[in-house]
């Protein structure tokens, strides 16, 4: 009788089951995973794995921790200037984005037996980061916070579409939102007896317009801001067909189409004069608010502002004579899907509301 051993030595070879999977069904299943780290784990499963990777769609980056460093990025064209609310911006890619980069430290590039699949720095950009993904479509990333500063218990919301410059911008904000917001808290300013849907006299003399103008400037700044930071990564994958750049906080979120990433590529870029950024161009702007709203799941909403946004220069999209119909659907989609949950809610009583057209000079 053999001994276990030997029977054990005997046994025919059995096939990895992973092997039996095509690779389409593989990379299936990694544009479901998208999250970069987990990518990075899955390109050290297997040679196999590390050469599919690199072949995704669907990526999405998320930073969720920066640390400062002495000394300046090579790349002045993200070389970003500081001051608020740009802060953020301004540091950005002078700063170490180390904690996406730990699962790819040993990574291999599968064109390469010695070259990494992704550099081996100390510091790298997003871009350095996505440099190795070469057939990337659909691309999300996450800034560890939002750039504009608020005062405690201020809501602000935006969401900007942008081609080779600012093409649609919503702004939602309250200058307090509460789930317990009785009647007797709301301001002197809007009774709900007086509330006829138009702006109180008390909006111009109290601050009220003044800090919604800051608030308008603001986001404009901190979305042409996140767009010249796209410029390198746009250039290095012409692949991509939708790119979104949002933050961990859900302040802000700007989001580019198929279409508008052609016209970024074919169209030169302007650039503020006064900081590394998109600039804003001059653009018409309608204004609606309401002293109180109240919104599903409990919440109440004072000083509730609607800022809509659109350059002066385009009366609609496409041009032609006969666009502004179809251009006033999508304008009003846009501005409606703008946000979720009971911001969407919010947006929809404030479209209701009388409209206030304001005009701005770009910068």
């Amino acid at each position: 009788m053999q001994s276990k051993s030997k029977i054990h030595a005997d046994s025919p070879f059995h096939e990895d089951q992973f092997d039996r999977i095509p690779d389409p069904l593989i990379l299936q299943i990694l544009n479901n995973v998208a999250d970069i780290r987990a990518l990075g784990r899955c390109s050290a499963v297997s040679k196999r794995f590390n050469s599919l990777v690199p072949l995704v769609h669907d990526v999405y980056v998320k930073i969720d921790r920066v640390v400062t460093v002495d000394g300046d990025t090579s790349d002045d064209s993200l070389n970003l200037s500081s001051s608020k609310p740009r802060n953020l911006f301004s540091h950005l890619l002078k700063f170490l984005f180390l904690t996406i980069l730990k699962p790819f430290h040993n990574l291999q590039n599968p064109g390469s037996s010695n070259k990494p699949l992704l550099p081996q720095l100390s510091h790298h950009s997003p871009a350095q980061v996505l440099k190795n993904f070469t057939h990337v479509r659909n691309l999300r990333i996450e800034l560890p916070a939002g750039d504009v500063g608020t005062e405690d218990g201020v809501v602000l919301k935006w969401r900007a579409e942008f081609g080779s410059t600012l093409e649609n911008c919503v702004i939602l904000g309250g200058t307090r939102i509460d789930r317990k917001l009785n009647l007797s808290d709301q301001d002197s300013s809007s009774p709900s007896g007086e509330d006829n849907g138009s702006i109180p006299e008390s909006f111009y003399t109290n601050g009220g317009l003044k800090l919604r103008v800051v608030w308008t400037i603001s986001s404009l700044i901190a979305a042409s801001t996140r767009h010249y930071l796209l410029k390198p990564i746009i250039k290095d994958h012409p692949t991509l067909r939708s790119l979104v750049l949002t933050d961990a906080d859900g302040q802000g979120t700007l989001s580019m189409g198929a279409e508008q990433l052609r016209e970024f590529r074919e169209k030169p870029l302007a650039a503020s004069a006064s900081a590394n950024r998109t600039q804003v161009p001059a653009s018409n702007m309608k204004l609606r608010y309401a002293p109180y709203l109240e919104l599903p799941e409990g919440m109440g909403m004072q000083g509730a502002t609607l800022v809509a946004i659109r350059p002066s220069s385009e009366g609609c999209v496409g041009g032609g004579s006969g666009c502004h119909g179809s251009s006033r659907k999508e304008i009003e989609a846009f501005v409606f899907s703008a946000f979720d949950g009971p911001f969407r809610a919010a947006v929809k009583a404030l479209l209701k509301r009388k409209t206030y057209l304001l005009e701005m000079n770009g910068f």
